[in-house]
């Protein structure tokens, strides 16, 4: 089994450590797509089959929160899990997000190591 994964963050940058880092672990990656803001990842899963998506939370046009939001209120979409990357990061911000249901959530630098744990956490144990 592999996993299509959708990483929405603003930064071309960022967007490819994340796809490198993904690499680094054993998660078992089908396709990674990638958006550069929250409108960008709806199209994307109006499109595709996401099995996780893992957003920045600071982005133009729609932000992280937003598009957690937007997620939540479709019946396509509610039930994918989101992990939060970002540096922003304060316990106010990451209960809210918690609040809103997401998976988890990582600061910014974060280690193969964490991404990996943090998707175990979110889309349970696979056979590696």
């Amino acid at each position: 089994m592999s996993f299509n994964i959708l990483i929405t963050d603003d930064s071309a940058t960022t967007r490819a450590i994340i796809k490198r880092t993904l690499q680094m672990t054993e998660v078992p990656v089908g396709t990674l797509l990638e958006a550069a803001n929250g409108l960008e990842a709806l199209e994307v899963l109006q499109n595709e089959w996401v099995d996780l998506v893992m957003t920045d939370i600071n982005m133009p046009e729609m932000n992280g929160i937003e598009l957690v939001e937007k997620m939540k209120e479709s019946p396509d979409f509610e039930n994918i899990p989101v992990v939060v990357l970002s540096t922003e990061g304060s316990e106010t911000r990451i209960e809210e997000l918690q609040n809103m249901g997401i998976n988890g959530f990582l600061h910014k630098p974060f280690t193969p190591e964490q991404v990996r744990d943090l998707i175990k956490e979110a889309l349970g144990d696979w056979d590696e």
